[in-house]
């Protein structure tokens, strides 16, 4: 495995110390392209996952959001119902699922959706409001701060 030293990036780079835990969470991701997904774009602020499903109903699909990682789980019920059933070629799949997608912190899910055989996952980072840009006043050495508004003194004449 391939060790990469993030310690030049500290030293400009506050607040990123996660970075490197998910880089190798990244690495070591599952193998395997079931079911297969795209991940989408749309906007600054707005993504979406679209996971192929053909074959699962609404029921047997679980999303859940825990610790900024998003879970797709699926597993069907009557997956050995049909036991009678010779196939010449079986290229359906019918078998079990997860996949895990490490969120951004403040990206939300705000809705799920199952069409035509496609789970649509629709995700949006949402800053608040205290962590968006804002400009700091700079006062100098003869201003007061009154009420949260800068007040210059009146020099003496």
């Amino acid at each position: 495995m391939t060790t990469i030293d993030f310690s030049p990036l500290f030293r400009s780079m506050i607040g990123f110390d996660r970075l490197s835990s998910a880089l190798e969470t990244a690495y070591r991701t599952e193998p395997g392209g079931y079911p297969p997904y795209n991940v989408e774009v749309h906007g600054e602020n707005d993504y979406r996952v679209t996971m192929a499903v053909a074959g699962f109903a609404q029921d047997d699909l679980d999303i859940e959001v825990t610790d900024n990682v998003l879970r797709v789980a699926g597993a069907r019920a009557d997956q050995d119902k049909e036991t009678e059933t010779k196939y010449l070629y079986r290229g359906i799949a019918n078998r079990s699922f997860e996949r895990k997608f490490q969120l951004a912190d403040y990206v939300q899910v705000v809705d799920a959706r199952l069409e035509n055989g496609l789970l649509h996952i629709e995700l949006r980072r949402e800053i608040p409001e205290a962590m968006r840009p804002r400009k700091i006043e700079i006062r100098g050495h003869d201003a007061k701060l009154i009420e949260g508004r800068q007040e210059q003194k009146k020099a003496a004449a």
